[in-house]
């Protein structure tokens, strides 16, 4: 992408009517920009505009001719540079069109006519984002800290593999104050922008089918923000729509966040684990997320299997979510380990009345629970995460992600596991 000029215009506006040019122009010229550059056009205008000439710093279009905005705002980010605050005005009232458009990157969205102290505080706002540091722009003003990435993997489905890695990705980047991305790769059925109250948007769904689309400004454009330093990709593709890929493009987007965030979590399905072995083979740190069952001693030995032999540089912390008191589990913490040969790093105790409400608020655990004993563990090992990669970065090594060579076969564990397990009288 072509370097940003040094004499970019402040401010230009295409509006369709002459009512709304003759309420920008006085407004225009109070902020010190010419009211000249307030002219007669819709959004098909400007991108012609821009096609040929730099983007302005702010930018004022208008949505009233558009039968596509969505489409038509992606075909203006096309041509618009970074650093460009957009500000769209049109006539439809439907808050789900102004959620798209704000997720598609857009800085606000104005209804017709223009009321005079919208318009100002939308420039105010504006020129306040513009001047704000971007997260690539912190990062690199910042000590150089090498980047953290993680990946969760949950051994069986409600798990809570989402659950951990959003309170990962909160804590980071609120307790340890370094920009995170979050990324959930379950394309059809991902909650993590759910789990933070947000609308997941159309960037990764957009990325998949255009891959050649991704850069720096498209993964500014296509994050949804939950804080000043956490953001999110994800989707909810139609189910009917399968995803197509050769995974490069997961790839590509790591390598993006990577140049704009300090810290990637991926939220990591275990079909994507198997389709796509890459993405687990390049992180210097996977999280496995278990509970105390048989299904899931079985799927976290392979699971753990595979990273010893797939990724065998990896620092790997088990975690066990939702543990019940002991007289109620399905297995004990001692026959877990003992089947899958290492111990359980961290323990997150079964706790319904903070999972719900941190349903309820749109947040997350990690953030509803601060100071409970339910979210210990969380913090600790997000701790962790951060200093492996630290460590990494300074030269000094991960801890071993597994026990030594020598140990049975995957149905040999499995069936000293199961005798054990049987061997035991039934709780009464």
């Amino acid at each position: 992408m072509a370097s940003r000029p040094a004499n970019r215009d402040p401010f230009a506006g295409f509006v369709t009517d002459e009512a709304s040019a003759d309420t920008l122009r006085p407004i225009v010229h109070a902020f010190g920009w010419s009211a000249d550059r307030v002219q007669r056009g819709n959004l098909r205008s400007a991108v012609q505009a821009l096609s040929v000439a730099s983007s302005p710093t702010v930018l004022f279009v208008d949505l009233s001719e558009s039968s596509d905005p969505i489409n038509d705002i992606n075909a203006l980010a096309e041509v618009c540079e970074p650093g460009t605050a957009v500000i769209a005005t049109g006539q439809v009232n439907d808050v789900r069109l102004y959620r798209d458009l704000i997720a598609s990157g857009i800085q606000d969205y104005l209804l017709k006519p223009l009321n005079p102290d919208a318009v100002r505080d939308a420039f105010t706002q504006a020129q306040a984002t513009l001047a704000a540091p971007k997260a690539s722009e912190a990062a690199a003003a910042a000590v150089q800290r090498p980047h953290c990435a993680v990946a969760v993997i949950g051994t069986r489905g409600g798990a809570g593999a989402s659950t951990i890695a959003t309170s990962i990705a909160w804590l980071v980047s609120d307790r340890a104050g370094r920009s995170t991305a979050l990324l959930d790769l379950d394309v059809h059925f991902g909650t993590d922008a759910l789990a933070l109250d947000l609308e997941p948007g159309r960037g990764l769904t957009d990325a998949i089918d255009n891959p050649s689309r991704i850069d720096g400004l498209f993964i500014e454009r296509a994050m949804v923000r939950a804080s000043d330093r956490l953001a999110v990709l994800s989707a909810e593709a139609p189910i009917s729509s399968p995803v197509l890929t050769d995974g490069s493009v997961f790839r590509r987007l790591r390598e993006e966040m990577r140049s704009a965030y300090e810290c990637t979590v991926v939220d990591l399905p275990r079909s994507i684990l198997v389709n796509h072995p890459q993405l687990a083979q390049e992180m210097p740190v996977v999280v496995v997320v278990t509970e105390y069952t048989l299904a899931a001693a079985r799927d976290a030995i392979r699971i753990l299997s595979w990273l010893k032999s797939n990724a065998p540089e990896a620092t790997v912390f088990v975690v066990a979510n939702r543990v019940h008191p002991a007289q109620q589990l399905e297995i004990s913490r001692k026959d877990f380990e003992n089947s899958i040969e290492r111990p359980v790093d961290y323990q997150l105790p079964f706790d319904q009345k903070l999972a719900a409400q941190a349903a309820k608020l749109g947040k997350p655990m990690a953030d509803v629970g601060k100071g409970s004993k339910t979210i210990a563990p969380l913090v600790d090992l997000a701790a962790q995460v951060v200093a492996v990669a630290d460590a990494l970065g300074e030269g000094g090594a991960g801890r071993p992600a597994a026990p030594g060579a020598g140990a049975p076969s995957l149905l040999g564990r499995l069936g000293q596991f199961r005798s054990r397990f049987a061997a035991k009288p039934a709780k009464r």
